[in-house]
């Protein structure tokens, strides 16, 4: 794809956002990190296009657009090969919009459904032959309110039977009191965005700790090394944030993922340009292994086990 291509591609027409919410970046850069063969992009989102998949009537944020064709081109722009595609607050419990990005991926997608407690059996198998791996539970207050916690018990005992794990999405000062609900929680468990930790505090913070904690207690935790755009206090380029991600990857090498956040649903601050974000990963992750583990190896595992050898 050219540049311009690219430029075109990713500036598709965008809805009515909120005031406040940036779009994302029309002609990200081409990053001068290559990605290995196969890479995983293992958290992005798709939205809408809206006169499609309207967004859910109870969302706290409106987004603008961001349809499949478009994080398709963003993936093949990055030089990565695959996406998990994680059904964000806006679009509910309606998983069409992702369901859609999975069936026209060429089964070069999975996804991470968000379902209701009264979900017909019919329709989990629909998501699981649709590509669904995995359910995620929110805890943020800002974006769910008071989590159900009752709802996400029976939710995670009805997804069991399918192999699914759980993604959680917490901020890390949160964890003392949420750690023995989602420790109770069975199978794999996957943790959103290093846990949100503050970076302000240093590697040091009492909530980091207490994320590697968890993750080196229990063999069943997985974490996500995404979203330093969010997390940042200093800004572009996240050099602040580049010690947390590398600590994780270098700590549960065999536990990790990583993802752009593609389309940064609600960023306020600044426009992440994804080529930048590439650029991280030999930041985080040093060597040609860990890169490996990180990219391929760990998202494979989890989304596509049956692959695993062939």
């Amino acid at each position: 794809m050219t540049d311009t291509g690219t430029a075109r591609d990713l500036s598709v027409a965008m809805t009515a956002a909120d005031p406040d919410y940036l779009p994302f970046h029309p002609a990200p850069s081409k990053p001068a990190f290559r990605p290995p063969e196969g890479a995983v992009d293992a958290h992005c989102h798709v939205f809408g296009p809206v006169a499609t998949f309207p967004f859910s009537p109870r969302r706290k944020y409106t987004p603008v657009d961001a349809p499949a064709e478009t994080l398709f081109a963003l993936r093949d722009h990055l030089g990565l090969s695959r996406n998990v595609i994680v059904q964000a607050t806006c679009h509910g419990s309606d998983n069409s919009a992702m369901l859609d990005a999975i069936a026209r991926s060429g089964g070069r997608a999975r996804g991470v459904a968000v379902i209701d407690v009264d979900t017909s059996e019919a329709e989990l198998e629909r998501l699981h032959a649709g590509g669904v791996r995995g359910v995620r539970f929110n805890f943020l207050k800002r974006l769910v309110g008071d989590a159900p916690k009752g709802d996400y018990i029976r939710i995670a005992e009805r997804i069991a039977a399918l192999g699914w794990h759980i993604v959680v999405y917490f901020e890390s000062h949160e964890l003392a009191d949420l750690e023995p609900f989602i420790t109770s929680l069975p199978g794999t468990i996957v943790i959103d965005h290093m846990g949100r930790p503050e970076v302000e505090d240093g590697l040091d913070g009492a909530g980091f700790a207490a994320v590697q904690r968890l993750m080196a207690s229990d063999p069943r935790f997985w974490i996500k090394v995404s979203c330093p755009e969010r997390l940042t206090v200093a800004g572009p380029p996240y050099d602040d944030v580049v010690p947390f991600a590398r600590r994780l990857v270098e700590s549960f090498p065999d536990r990790v993922l990583w993802g752009t956040d593609w389309p940064h649903p609600n960023m306020k601050s600044h426009v992440p340009d994804e080529g930048h974000l590439v650029d991280m990963i030999p930041l985080i992750a040093p060597t040609e292994d860990l890169q490996r583990r990180l990219l391929i190896d760990n998202p494979m595992r989890l989304y596509w086990p049956e692959e695993e050898g062939a």
